[in-house]
């Protein structure tokens, strides 16, 4: 049986992809976090496609990097504001897209331009990345995205796909993309931070609209470039995927 706070995050949740946001992204991700110290095995995070991606507020950044050598390598992308979508590709045959939600919207992630149908790779071959409309502002870029994806109809012109992770890869963040764009797929640009202390310095220039302005962004993810690093947070923390984290306003 589920909880009330697993219902009612399930409610904001499908409020939010129709276009109707009921709370802010910083109090959603907050009632997710409780919903995961409490209940850490419940249906909604059972059936998520995908672990989520929590917002960190300016002051908690050292909550992230708490543990990490000081030379850590990290990776910073922009965090495009659009749809998560997971596809499977079986044997080099583009089989499922999954959205955030669960939903298969495999008929509609085909018309996408970005996105091959096919690919020189034998058995389960899984990506995860972001559909957006580029040269929008960062929430009509997410409604878009999302009424694209919920229409009957649609060509999917104006509609692009960034692909910026590989599923259970021995890869790392680098290597995943630079596979990723060998196949075919458009990756996010990214930058290098050789020390934990630079994330601040990266994080002010994209506020200051210097670092990822061609992309519709609301904030900055911050990731560990280690495979081997990842797979040690992934076991430490449980659910949730402490290697990445989103920082916005």
């Amino acid at each position: 049986m589920s909880s009330y706070l697993e219902e009612r995050i399930k409610w904001y949740d499908d409020n939010y992809r129709s276009g109707n946001a009921l709370i802010t992204d910083k109090q959603f991700d907050q009632l997710e976090k409780n919903l995961l110290r409490l209940y850490p095995n419940c249906d909604y995070f059972t059936n998520k496609k995908s672990l989520p991606l929590p917002s960190l507020p300016k002051d908690q950044i050292e909550e992230f990097i708490e543990g990490l050598l000081p030379d850590t390598r990290l990776l910073i992308e922009p965090k495009i504001d659009g749809c998560a979508i997971a596809l499977q590709y079986r044997n080099g045959n583009l089989e499922k897209a999954i959205s955030r939600k669960g939903t298969d919207v495999t008929s509609k992630i085909a018309k996408i331009k970005d996105i091959p149908n096919q690919l020189p790779i034998q058995g389960i071959f899984q990506v995860r990345g972001e559909l957006y409309a580029p040269n929008r502002t960062p929430n009509f870029s997410q409604r878009i995205a999302s009424g694209f994806l919920r229409a009957r109809e649609g060509s999917g012109e104006g509609i692009s796909f960034c692909g910026f992770q590989i599923l259970n890869s021995r890869l790392n963040q680098h290597e995943a993309k630079k596979h990723l764009k060998k196949l075919g797929f458009s990756t996010p640009k990214d930058v290098y931070c050789n020390f934990t202390s630079q994330v601040q310095i990266f994080r002010k220039q994209w506020l200051d609209k210097k670092l990822f302005s061609e992309y519709p962004t609301d904030g900055i993810v911050v990731k560990i470039n280690s495979r081997k690093l990842q797979l040690i947070r992934e076991k430490s923390y449980g659910t949730y995927a402490f290697w990445q984290m989103a920082i916005k306003f």
